[in-house]
């Protein structure tokens, strides 16, 4: 396998602001986010650096994600003066949204330092102001906040036996936790209560019906 030099290496930060153009997201006001486009060229950050070949989550708004942005608009007290943990943040949509609702602070955690650096150039676009933590936190004990946000966690049923109970872990400790998804196979439903549901977008949905139909779930 070829291994990438120190000339081969991006500037992933200059590279989302020039590939990934900004736009806005449908169906969640005043938020835009640099989206991939079929022209954006991805394929050059595993060129660049082969030891991190995770999907690119990060580039594209996901259901679970949106149904959460979605919802903290229409219901800005369930974050407003309060302390959110974004999990999985991928494109930093649902930190975003919380701090447009007024949330006294939101630290966006995720795995993937590419996921990291787009969160911070997304809310900088939206006029924000997020912490940051890369790292895999689900096997520490409940962080400091008053609730956490998970879109679209629950997409893998090796990672879902970790999350939730550390999710549960946290709800034990005083935490709200709320959950946005479309209804992947791993969501442990009979651990949730659904709050509200949407269309939304979702990345990979069908041309003439680019939207998903998902839900916000309250952990029991």
């Amino acid at each position: 396998m070829r291994t990438a030099s120190a000339d081969d290496r991006l500037d992933l930060t200059a590279f989302i602001r020039a590939s990934l153009p900004l736009s806005g997201v449908p169906f969640i006001p005043d938020i835009q986010l640099h989206i991939a486009t079929p022209r954006s060229g991805l394929y050059r950050l595993a060129m660049a650096d082969d030891s991190d070949l995770m999907p690119p989550y990060w580039a594209y708004p996901w259901a679970g994600g949106a149904v959460l942005a979605r919802y903290l608009f229409d219901h800005p007290a369930m974050v407003a003066g309060k302390r959110v943990v974004d999990l999985g943040t991928g494109s930093g949509l649902v930190a975003i949204a919380a701090m447009k609702c007024g949330a006294a602070h939101v630290l966006a955690v995720d795995i993937d330092a590419k996921a990291i650096a787009a969160a911070r150039l997304n809310a900088a676009a939206n006029d924000v102001v997020i912490g940051t933590q890369l790292g895999d936190i689900i096997d520490d004990a409940p962080p400091s906040a008053d609730i956490i946000l998970a879109g679209d966690i629950f997409y893998d049923p090796a990672l879902a036996l970790r999350v939730l109970p550390f999710l549960q872990r946290c709800r034990t400790a005083g935490l709200d936790v709320l959950i946005g998804d479309p209804g992947r196979a791993p969501l442990p439903t009979s651990s949730l209560l659904q709050v509200a549901d949407y269309a939304v977008p979702d990345f990979g949905g069908a041309k003439d019906n680019p939207t998903a139909n998902s839900a916000v779930f309250r952990l029991r």
